[in-house]
């Protein structure tokens, strides 16, 4: 069996559909989780890994497992990690920020934290460290449907943002198949994109020309303020604004695992077009 936690998020739903279709048996893990939410076949168990109560499969296969934001700020990494110490695989996503970050709270110490925990579970383990998200362009979802409009800071700095489908797909290779123990590997898209970009993606996507808005940084903050903490809004305006060289660099990995290059964001924008329109 193999144990998918934050089964209901971005790359957890994804990733539990590619384990169900290759016919291996899934325990999908998320808070409020109901049988509907995931595959025929696939079992749901509604538990929350910050309560020492939760109710986690144990001796199973495989986990992945999803830090979650109150987890990272504020959970025990040791006892999150410790009812999964008895399976034979741990694959934890954290963050690129673990390496090019190491002094903030968020996405550095707090993955950090995560990882040694896992290191030191006595199970076998591999980390993926992804950069930014294609994604957190859902959070221009509104504003596209009401007005056309995307606002975002920094519109001329390039990031090379990843498909979570591409997590998902890169997760499921490191579950099931030998060969990633005491790997780590770094995901990112195949070449950066700048918002203003994005916004250009999203707008072939719909077919619709959508009006892009330079932010200021203290606009951005205060936007990400109501939902996000502090440390993890500044170093996100951190990385996006000033990101460092390796944080504007493709890596290799996804294409080593996959056999194919990373899908773009004009992809990702393709694919989810219905939710801007």
């Amino acid at each position: 069996m193999i144990v998918v936690t934050g089964a209901t998020g971005n790359v957890g739903r994804t990733l539990v559909r590619i384990l169900a279709e290759q016919g291996h048996e899934v325990t999908a893990v998320s808070r409020g989780i109901t049988p509907a939410d995931v595959p025929p076949g696939v079992r749901a168990v509604a538990a929350d890994l910050s309560r020492p109560s939760a109710e986690v499969p144990a001796e199973v296969d495989a986990v992945f497992l999803l830090i979650g934001g109150d987890l990272m700020m504020a959970g025990d990494p040791a006892r999150v990690v410790a009812p999964f110490a008895a399976s034979g695989k741990i694959v934890l996503l954290s963050s690129q920020g673990v390496t090019t970050r190491p002094d903030s709270l968020s996405h550095g110490r707090a993955f950090a934290a995560f990882e040694q925990a896992v290191m030191a579970s006595g199970t076998e383990w591999t980390i993926l460290r992804p950069g930014g998200f294609a994604s957190n362009a859902y959070a221009w979802v509104p504003s596209v449907k009401a007005t056309r409009t995307i606002a975002a800071p920094f519109g001329e700095v390039g990031l090379p943002v990843i498909d979570p489908d591409d997590i998902a797909a890169v997760a499921a290779v490191t579950l099931t198949r030998p060969g990633h123990a005491k790997a780590t590997y770094e995901l990112t898209g195949p070449m950066p994109t700048t918002p203003r970009q994005r916004a250009n993606a999203i707008a072939d996507a719909i077919g619709e020309p959508v009006t892009f808005i330079d932010q200021s940084r203290e606009e951005a903050r205060a936007q990400m303020l109501t939902f996000m903490p502090d440390p993890v809004a500044d170093t996100t305006l951190d990385i996006l604004g000033t990101p460092t060289t390796r944080e504007q660099t493709v890596s290799p990995d996804v294409e080593k695992i996959l056999g194919r290059t990373p899908a773009t964001f004009a992809d990702w924008a393709e694919r989810n077009a219905a939710a801007f329109r």
